[in-house]
């Protein structure tokens, strides 16, 4: 099978197309054949090997496994083991893979069943790979940790990339005032998918301007702490995605001696609120934003579009040509 390798970190001209040996699912397994994947942060992270903290996880002078990682998938199941109840050969499934493995950049992959939801057939197999990871973010973050509640004022910093799209059309449906940050480029995307106000961060910072928020859920984490607690009311939660090690230190040392605000990191369970997406995408309340989408040849090519930061929403590589985007 076609799959994309890499044998040391770097920008994109490190990734290469390959023959692999096509993966053998084991009993308790299925094999997926791959019909789309999205490229997450994760994936850019483990690509380049930064920050160097990531690589005590991926292998400290050059990648474990040749395998590019990624875990958004969709596809079909080709074949069952002998275990598995819950699907069938023909199945359109999707999910997270980030809890049990990686190597999604391929044509087949083998996924215990824990991992899999069936796609809805309303949904393409593009959308269905943009749904999982940015989408439980989003879930976990504005309401497991943020407690987000009608009449806030919430704000998304980095409302543009797949988890912030997302996050700003749960936080609609929850009645509340959102304002979404980002570059200028990306500015109509945000207000068209139902933020209140957006800030051009080029212009703007939005812990300087005065205003005050309930709710920051905090998709780029690239602040000091102490700058997204003057932007909060009092009493006001924070919640980040995740960051830097410097940054999570700051958010540990800030919660202990700051106890009238709420800060958290998420704690993220994999496909844990993926039923609930899935319901919402059914009765036409959110919908992923996909940018663009790429072939499983131009990889390379997605993953520096990805890398320059000008895309919105989500960069896909798709392995079916019928399935194109939205």
């Amino acid at each position: 099978m076609k799959a994309i390798t890499y044998r040391s970190y770097g920008q994109p001209d490190v990734l290469r197309l390959e023959e692999v040996v096509k993966p053998i699912p084991s009993d308790n397994q299925l094999l997926i054949k791959i019909h789309a994947v999205s490229i997450n942060s994760w994936d850019w992270d483990m690509l380049t090997g930064k920050p160097l903290e990531y690589r005590l996880l991926s292998g400290l002078f050059k990648p474990k496994s040749n395998l590019l990682h990624g875990c958004d998938i969709s596809g079909t199941v080709e074949v069952v083991g002998r275990n598995v109840t819950r699907f069938k050969v023909g199945d359109e499934v999707f999910g997270d893979l980030s809890a049990g493995g990686w190597g999604a950049f391929a044509e087949y992959i083998c996924v215990f069943e824990k991992e899999l939801f069936l796609k809805p057939p309303k949904m393409t197999f593009a959308q269905a790979a943009c749904l999982s990871h940015g989408g439980n973010l989003a879930v976990q973050g504005l309401f497991d940790f943020g407690r987000i509640a009608s009449g806030q004022k919430v704000l998304i910093n980095g409302g543009c990339g797949s988890t912030g799209t997302l996050a700003i059309q749960l936080a609609k449906l929850t009645d509340t005032d959102v304002t979404a940050v980002d570059n200028p480029d990306k500015l109509e995307v945000m207000r068209a998918i139902g933020a209140d106000q957006v800030i051009d961060y080029t212009k703007e910072d939005f812990t300087k301007d005065g205003r005050q928020y309930d709710l920051i859920f905090d998709v780029n984490t690239n602040r000091p702490i102490a700058d997204y607690i003057r932007a909060l009311n009092p009493g006001g939660t924070y919640v980040t995605v995740g960051g830097k090690t410097l940054r999570i230190l700051q958010l540990l040392l800030f919660r202990k001696f700051h106890g009238s605000y709420k800060l958290h990191m998420v704690g993220y369970k994999a496909n844990k609120d993926l039923e609930y997406l899935v319901d919402l995408f059914n009765a036409g309340k959110i919908k992923p934003v996909i940018d663009k989408c790429f072939s499983l040849e131009e990889t390379a090519d997605a993953f520096r579009y990805f890398g320059d930061g000008s895309f919105k929403g989500k960069v896909v590589i798709t392995l079916d040509q019928n399935d194109g985007g939205n």
